[in-house]
């Protein structure tokens, strides 16, 4: 018997797959592509071989390898700020900025010494190529996480979906923030989805977790989502691999270990100024919506509620209707609303929770939320300086339409959910033990 291994539809995947592709790097290379954060990587890993303090980098000036990453004019405006991602109206930085220090913890920066290397030139083009292959990437583990659903179409499971799904992902505000700024978001939500898409019963299953988590601590609730599911081996894997990046970071870094874990960490301004348009997390929402740069008692008691309300709602997605895949999804976000600054970028995991909604038929939610994360709408409204303090609250979802959506998306999971009887059957099958033919070992 014979298949066919090329067919209209893959035909047509490929072909948008490379205008998309074309039409991308054209945008690179008629407009300025600094890549500004993978300079700070660079200046980082300089600081840990020249045994400096990478806490201690001047954004602005003369810094480790080169000169400094954020120096004035060199990204133009936009909702991130005069001349640099967050800016604000305190700070360091030029024109106010509140850029004043890197936000990762020391372990990354041990991480980011192989990024030194390469020359500059060289390092851009490996960071978008390598953006865009791990686009790729997570598109085929967000695949592979909701074809576990039986209500998921069969056209998941074909390379063609895939390969639309990453020509149309490169649109995706934070996708192309991502490339743009030379990130490692797509590459620590990889991690993450990799780890957890796996069976429970997989070797190892939590280490990785704990490595994401040890370079951006954001994704550190899925510990406590392991835990709640009765994961215990498997979050207690991710906590101890967690702990081991913290002990390699005072090993190594003992000093900026000891300035980041007792003053670093609990700085919301330490990447830029809070309330900037690119946060998109609830402390940024409040802060806007408030008019203060610092919404104190009110963000803290949201946060707290929205943590426990999306646990609970990610415990309930799993244990009551058997969905995996939404488990994941709203630990997800509800990680990205509770932590104090989540900038745009970070809002990578819009390509899994859209493959989610594509794959049970829910169209026109998918349609909707495609939308928000493609539209830019906080460009529409003014992003930079006091104004951005001072908008009228019918301006306010289009300066923070992902915290919005995200809240929007926890609520109804949790009402959808909540109709679930036990027993009615899942909504998506958890992963278990497979015979060589990928049959259940055991009855589901």
């Amino acid at each position: 018997m014979t298949y066919r291994t090329v067919t209209s539809r893959s035909l047509i995947a490929v072909g948008a797959l490379v205008l998309s592709l074309a039409v991308f790097a054209t945008v690179c290379v008629t407009r300025p592509v600094p890549l500004a954060d993978t300079r700070v990587y660079r200046a980082e890993g300089a600081a840990v071989l020249g045994g400096d303090d990478p806490y201690g980098i001047e954004l602005y000036g003369p810094a480790p390898g080169g000169s400094g990453p954020y120096r004035p004019g060199l990204e133009g405006s936009g909702p991130y700020g005069p001349g640099l991602e967050g800016s604000g109206i305190e700070g360091s930085g030029p024109d106010g900025s509140g850029l004043d220090g890197t936000a990762y913890p020391p372990f990354a920066a041990i991480l980011f010494v192989p990024t030194t290397w390469l020359s500059a030139g060289a390092l851009k083009v490996a960071f978008v190529l390598g953006n865009i292959a791990l686009l790729a990437l997570l598109v085929r583990l967000s695949l592979r996480l909701v074809g576990r659903s039986p209500t998921a179409p069969v056209a998941t499971r074909y390379p063609a979906a895939a390969t639309l799904a990453v020509a149309a992902g490169l649109w995706l505000e934070p996708v192309a923030r991502t490339i743009l700024l030379g990130e490692i978001t797509l590459a620590v939500a990889c991690l993450v989805l990799w780890d957890l898409s796996r069976p429970d019963h997989a070797l190892g299953k939590g280490f990785a977790l704990g490595i994401a988590a040890g370079i951006t601590l954001t994704p550190a609730l899925f510990v406590a989502y392991l835990l709640l599911t009765s994961r215990v081996r498997q979050g207690l894997t991710a906590l101890a691999a967690l702990t081991g990046t913290v002990l390699l970071g005072m090993l190594v870094l003992p000093y900026a270990s000891g300035e980041f874990w007792t003053n670093q960490i609990f700085r919301t301004d330490r990447a830029g100024a809070a309330w900037a348009a690119g946060n998109q997390s609830l402390h940024g929402l409040l802060a806007r919506l408030l008019h203060t740069p610092e919404p104190g008692a009110p963000w803290v008691v949201a946060a707290l509620l929205t943590a426990a309300a999306g646990l609970w709602t990610a415990r309930r997605a799993v244990v009551r209707a058997g969905s995996e895949s939404w488990g994941i999804l709203i630990t997800a976000l509800t990680a990205l609303l509770v932590t104090p600054v989540s900038w745009s970028h970070e809002w990578v995991w819009c390509v899994p929770l859209l493959a989610a909604l594509l794959a049970e038929r829910r169209l026109r939610t998918a349609a909707l939320a495609g939308a928000v994360w493609t539209a830019r709408s906080f460009w529409a409204v003014p992003y930079e300086g006091e104004p951005a303090l001072r908008l009228p609250w019918w301006q306010q979802p289009l300066i923070s339409p992902y915290a919005l959506c995200a809240l929007a998306l926890l609520a109804h999971t949790a009402w959808r959910h909540t109709r679930t009887r036990a027993g009615t059957g899942p909504l998506s099958t958890l992963p278990g033990p497979r015979s060589p033919r990928g049959r259940p070992l055991t009855p589901r």
